[in-house]
């Protein structure tokens, strides 16, 4: 048996409606799911539109503060465009954009400071 996707990954919030908000709202995403879980826990799932991979917006682990995720990385087909919008609706940007061989990124920070990169990759 092999792992065959990623089926979803946990970002931990502070505040779930704020996230949610942002992750929909500012980012573009859809809202896949959200219901009670159990006293006082909600379950929050986004995804980028057409994806198959989610994001759930988690408060509940005590191992994962809020703000202490780096590495998410989400593509976009016009960086430059999606950057202009970002700063227009004051999304927290880390840095400017950089400009590689493969491609170009640029840093954004989520309501609790969680650093995820948005990037436009070449065509090799």
């Amino acid at each position: 048996m092999s792992v065959t996707r990623v089926q979803l990954f946990s970002i931990p919030v502070t505040d779930q409606d704020r996230a949610r908000d942002f992750y929909v709202n500012a980012l573009g995403m859809e809202l896949v799911r959200e219901m009670p879980m159990g006293p006082g826990q909600r379950w929050v799932q986004v995804r980028p539109k057409g994806a198959e991979t989610s994001i759930t917006l988690v408060t509940w682990f005590d191992s994962m503060p809020a703000g202490s995720v780096t590495g998410v990385v989400l593509e976009t087909d016009d960086l430059d465009a999606e950057i202009a919008r970002l700063r227009g609706l004051g999304v927290d940007m880390d840095g400017p954009v950089r400009n590689q061989a493969w491609g170009s990124s640029a840093v954004v920070r989520d309501p609790d400071g969680n650093r995820l990169v948005i990037q436009t990759t070449t065509a090799a």
